[in-house]
């Protein structure tokens, strides 16, 4: 696991290590405690992937097109 702080990281590292915890977790050769402390970790990084998703889908919502698909803009989005 990393030691960056799941609030830091991008999409694509949080991804990444949580498929590693799902990984262990999967293969269930690790101990209560320890497992208990992956699935913490699985869940804030789900938490984070989830976040990171909906600001991208956000700002894909807010481009604007014209009349011929192509982009004009952004459409104000609140808190964006």
């Amino acid at each position: 696991m990393s030691d960056t702080p799941v609030a830091e990281m991008t999409f694509e590292q949080a991804m990444a290590e949580l498929e590693q915890v799902v990984g262990r977790l999967e293969r269930g050769d690790v101990a209560l405690d320890e497992s208990i402390t992956l699935y913490e970790r699985g869940a804030a990084l789900k938490k984070r992937c989830e976040t990171k998703l909906k600001e991208a889908e956000e700002k894909v919502a807010a481009i604007t097109l014209d009349d011929n698909g192509e982009p004009t803009g952004l459409k104000p989005v609140e808190g964006l």
